[in-house]
């Protein structure tokens, strides 16, 4: 906001520069209440974040790794590229920390299980009743999903005890039928119109 100092028209005769005053405003909701930054505090802001769901997937030297990811985004479409996070103490880390390829994968409302099972501590994410195949470039690509691609890791950006992983998109398929998975208030659920 810029302030300019000046006559009006009623008024020919200088005045002394006044400092501006804000407009009366009604507080935001909750400003009372505000809190100093925590992790706890972080959480409960990103739970009331509705986001998408997908499970990322890599091949290592003992076979398929995956996690759930609610933090994929698209990051440019020249070169088509994507971002998602990991912590450096997952179970996929160290997979995901040497692969050269990765999948995303774009979860549809009939695969909460799916989800649940990927974001579970010591599940058997690759076995039954997942449904998989081994895609372009050795990655593990899942069945029946809104959408998957393959891309290739640019770069691991360290994030706090998390890594950003750039990836650009190789190949894909967007042409799975369904609606979204979404994730809030700490559950799966389905867009509702």
């Amino acid at each position: 906001m810029t302030v300019t100092s000046g006559t009006s028209a009623a008024s020919t005769t200088s005045a002394a520069p006044t400092t501006p005053t804000a407009p009366a405003a009604t507080a935001p909701v909750g400003l009372g209440a505000a809190q100093l930054a925590s992790a706890d505090l972080f959480r409960s802001v990103f739970r009331r974040h509705a986001a998408g769901v997908a499970v990322i997937t890599a091949s290592g030297d003992t076979g398929p790794v995956g996690f759930t990811a609610t933090s994929l985004s698209s990051v440019s479409a020249e070169p088509p590229l994507v971002s998602f996070g990991i912590g450096t103490g997952a179970s996929s880390w160290p997979t995901v920390s040497r692969a050269e390829y990765v999948g995303v994968h774009i979860l549809g409302e009939h695969q909460r299980e799916l989800a649940a099972t990927f974001a579970r501590s010591g599940a058997d994410r690759f076995g039954a009743p997942t449904s998989w195949q081994e895609g372009p470039h050795g990655v593990p690509v899942l069945d029946d999903v809104l959408a998957w691609l393959v891309c290739r890791v640019h770069a691991r950006v360290p994030a706090g005890d998390h890594r950003l992983v750039l990836a650009e998109v190789v190949l894909g398929d967007p042409a799975g039928a369904g609606r979204p998975l979404l994730y809030h208030q700490g559950r799966f659920t389905a867009l509702r119109d």
